[in-house]
């Protein structure tokens, strides 16, 4: 042997011990023969014949631990590398520097973990990279813009983290880029025109984000999208015609933007379409007849709009339409008889058009009666028209009797006028649900499942008969014929009937019925944020990092409320005991019996509502409600997130001279260690920077929940004093 050959081999061996050495040491590995040290046969491990590592692939196996540090792999020891798939396995930490090096690697999935930290800008060195997708972690900061130098991409997904800043225009590059998700982030700015490049997109995901001004003209050009999300943005401007030429949709979602003008007749090109939701924009004009070319149809949503004129007859040549929802619009004129026919609806929703013609069947009179029940529909209809014809003539003969009988009954609100008040409603579900599902998950409401007891009634975990657990919350008997209870009960109908945001609860639906009434919830595994933070040990659980986010999560909500919807909603009862989260430690806004919408030419005056402690102190001697007495119980909220605890007395010491000698890192909760990680640290500092700024005194001193919804996605400076010198007096006075 040469000594050049030597030298290769004993670096080639070297190279080899060392990546051996890489994978022990991160102890996530299980060898599928314990007595054996050879590392390329164990499980997920792939070598070449030169026993270098080329693939590490691990699924959230279940004979795997659960958890680890991404960080412990070192990654620089794995030059060979092509594949590295970690998905499922509860990572936690943060991406290295490191991955920069895997220069070979050409499939990089370490979604669905627990990783946070920004997305190194080295990732755009690995340019033979076809997938990258970092899905489902809470990853932070913007999206580097080195992402522009992977033009192999075909796949690309950031969705379900919180990332924020714009969309980089580098994002143009990607042309071979066939699948895009950047979904379920904070991102703001708008949709750069340079997405227009990607034009062998079949897959465009940029919903529920803060994105904003128009939809570009550019993305007429991805002609080969078969799956186009907008929707849950701040977009404004109109529904380009352009749209009209991606004649290979067959979902098309822009619901909850801005969005403004006409339904462009050019949709009636997109033929393939199966799914259509327009909704919750402010869109006007009539329904163009050209949508009854979309044969393909299967589901209409344009609720909560300006849209009017009369229902085209043309929806009539849509055979494959399921459902269809033109609520809360300004359409008027006759229901045409095809809608009242139609034995294929699945749900079909007209309510709140005040124009149309009152006098339906009524499966369609709205929410109270959204699902159409399968089975012999054509009877059942027969049955109906036959009892209503009765009805009409019984109503004939009786006359002044049914008249004198009106004026004597107590009228009550809209919502309970449908069927003498007897309703029982589902919307916005997968799957059918019915009343005795509700009774028998429950057995009839058994205490053994419930699982707290609100303000005006007690909360059931209920499994259906899908596996699908939701949460009942049921008034209790003797509260039935209590107005106040009542007038709850409608309001949280009313309002979570108007707002969807991802950090609200979701209502299902509800049941009023004069011996049985409650509301079906999404179900929140980990319960109220007030209850983990009174648990020892579940308040460790949420370390720094989580209780920042759900501070965030609470902000977004807020700010939703009082600056997106019109008129504003005020929540009016904000506490830590109405911040509900769910398995992911995610924080979402419940409880809106006391809400009420803003009206801006009234005085707002009210009895006060809320819980004591977080009520903002105008409210005791001026009753006017504002969107300011939010912004006070947020800052109590944030601040009790953050110590551990309600802060009344510490509220006190901050309007007096005590302020000064209070050191932040007094006060921080001390069953979790102070933030060693730079920007952890400064995310805690600011979140109690804006407490102290929202529970000022004087509510015009406060922040908008807008201006803290934004500072919240901006990176903050950290204060001059280094963080265990930092005073809460230092804090309230600096500028945000």
């Amino acid at each position: 042997m040469t000594h050049a050959a030597s030298t290769h081999s004993s670096t080639d061996h070297s190279q080899v011990v060392a990546e051996a050495h890489a994978l022990r040491n991160s102890g996530w590995w299980i060898s599928s023969d314990p007595a054996t040290s050879n590392h390329c046969s164990w499980w997920g491990i792939t070598c070449n014949e030169a026993k270098h590592v080329t693939e590490i692939s691990l699924q959230g196996d279940p004979v795997l631990p659960p958890h680890g540090e991404l960080s412990k792999l070192n990654l620089s020891s794995l030059p060979s590398l092509n594949s590295l798939i970690l998905s499922g396995l509860g990572l936690n930490g943060s991406i290295s520097d490191q991955i920069g090096s895997l220069s070979k690697l050409t499939n990089l999935n370490l979604s669905d973990n627990q990783l946070t930290g920004s997305i190194p800008h080295q990732i755009g060195s690995l340019t033979k990279l076809t997938i990258l997708d970092l899905s489902y972690n809470q990853l932070t900061g913007s999206i580097p813009h080195q992402i522009g130098s992977l033009t192999k991409l075909t796949f690309l997904d950031l969705s379900y983290n919180q990332l924020t800043g714009s969309i980089p225009h580098q994002i143009g590059s990607l042309t071979k880029l066939t699948i895009l998700d950047l979904s379920d982030n904070h991102l703001t700015g708008s949709i750069p025109h340079q997405i227009g490049s990607l034009t062998k997109l079949t897959i465009l995901h940029l919903s529920d984000n803060y994105l904003t001004g128009s939809i570009p003209h550019q993305i007429g050009s991805l002609t080969k999208l078969t799956i186009l999300d907008l929707s849950h943005n701040q977009l404004t401007g109109p529904i380009l015609h352009q749209i009209g030429s991606l004649i290979e949709l067959t979902s098309l979602q822009l619901d909850q933007n801005k969005l403004i003008g006409g339904i462009p007749s050019s949709l009636g090109h997109l033929t393939k379409l199966t799914y259509l939701n327009l909704g919750w924009n402010q869109i006007n004009g009539s329904i163009p007849p050209e949508i009854g070319n979309i044969k393909d149809l299967v589901s209409l949503d344009l609720h909560s709009n300006l849209i009017s004129g009369e229902i085209p007859s043309v929806l009539k040549k849509l055979k494959r339409l399921k459902c269809l929802d033109l609520s809360y619009n300004g359409l008027s004129g006759n229901i045409p008889p095809f809608l009242t026919n139609n034995s294929n609806w699945r749900t079909i929703d007209l309510s709140n058009n005040y124009d149309l013609e009152s006098y339906t069947p009524s499966f369609l009179n709205g929410r109270e009666n959204a699902q159409v029940p399968t089975g012999d529909t054509t009877s059942q209809l027969t049955i109906i028209t036959s009892l209503l014809l009765t009805l009409f003539f019984v109503t004939l003969i009786l006359g002044l009797a049914f008249l004198w009988w009106k004026k004597r009954k107590v009228q009550p609100d809209s919502m309970a006028t449908k069927k003498n008040g007897d309703l029982f409603s589902i919307w916005d579900y997968d799957g059918r649900i019915a009343f005795e599902d509700i009774i028998s998950a429950t057995e009839d409401f058994d205490i053994r499942y419930c699982i707290g007891v609100g303000g005006y009634g007690s909360v059931y975990r209920a499994q259906l008969p899908s596996g699908k657990v939701v949460a009942v919350k049921k008034l209790h008997r003797s509260e039935i014929d209590e107005p106040a209870y009542l007038r709850s009960f409608k309001n949280e109908v009313q309002m979570l009937g108007q707002i969807r945001h991802r950090n609200i609860v979701k209502l299902h639906g509800y049941c009023l019925h004069n011996r049985c009434m409650f509301l079906l919830y999404m179900y929140m595994e980990r319960g109220s944020l007030y209850c983990m933070l009174s648990d020892e040990i579940e308040a460790v659980e949420l370390d720094w990092v989580k209780r920042v986010n759900i501070v965030k999560n609470m902000a977004h909500a807020l700010s939703y409320m009082h600056h997106d919807c019109i008129p504003p909603i005020i929540h009016r009862d904000i506490s830590s005991n109405n911040i509900l989260l769910d398995s992911k430690l995610e924080g979402f806004v419940s409880d809106f019996g006391t809400a009420r919408l803003l009206d801006p030419d009234s005085s707002n005056q009210t009895l006060v509502a809320g819980t004591y402690g977080y009520i903002a102190p105008e409210l005791a001697y001026t009753m006017v409600v504002t969107e300011k007495c939010d912004v006070y119980s947020f800052g109590v909220v944030a601040l009790e997130t953050m110590i551990g605890k309600h802060p009344g007395e510490l509220i006190t010491s901050l309007s007096s001279s005590l302020c000064q000698d209070i050191m932040l890192r007094d006060v921080l909760d001390s069953r979790l260690p102070l933030p060693e990680d730079l920007q952890v640290a400064k995310d805690v500092v600011f979140v109690i920077l804006l407490a102290l700024k929202c529970i000022h005194s004087n509510p015009k001193s406060r922040p908008t929940m807008q201006q803290v919804s934004y500072k919240l996605l901006s990176n903050i400076p950290f204060p001059k004093s280094p963080f265990y010198a930092i005073s809460l007096h230092e804090l309230k006075n600096q500028e945000m």
